[in-house]
């Protein structure tokens, strides 16, 4: 991996109907996809979780955070999988921004009279 990997971290909601089997799948499925194009560095997978709101009629759904860096390319690419693949409910990927810090302000000048 090359000096211009950023930090990511993403989200997805898997299907809750789907078996256990067919979720550790999909789980596996997309952390090898991470893993083989950057490096993870921490997956946290939240299970089973109510919706803020339903979707297709489902009031919940099985929740993973996988936090990875990785070149440019791959969170793009993830977003397209996420949207084809069968099973994924709802999915985000974000940049983690450095944080800089703060320049002081200026004391306002003092004037003579």
């Amino acid at each position: 991996m090359e000096n211009n990997s950023n930090s990511y971290e993403t989200l997805f909601v898997v299907d809750p109907d789907l078996t256990e089997e067919a979720t550790r799948a999909m789980v596996e499925k997309f952390t090898k996809l991470i893993a083989d194009n950057g490096e993870i560095e921490s997956v946290d997978e939240w299970g089973k979780r109510k919706l803020a709101y339903p979707i297709n009629d489902k009031p919940e759904g099985y929740y993973v955070l996988v936090n990875f860096k990785s070149e440019p390319s791959l969170p793009i690419e993830l977003e397209r999988i996420f949207g084809i693949t069968e099973g994924i409910m709802r999915s985000i990927v974000i940049r983690h921004e450095e944080k800089k810090p703060r320049a002081k302000k200026a004391a306002p000048a003092k004037t003579e009279a």
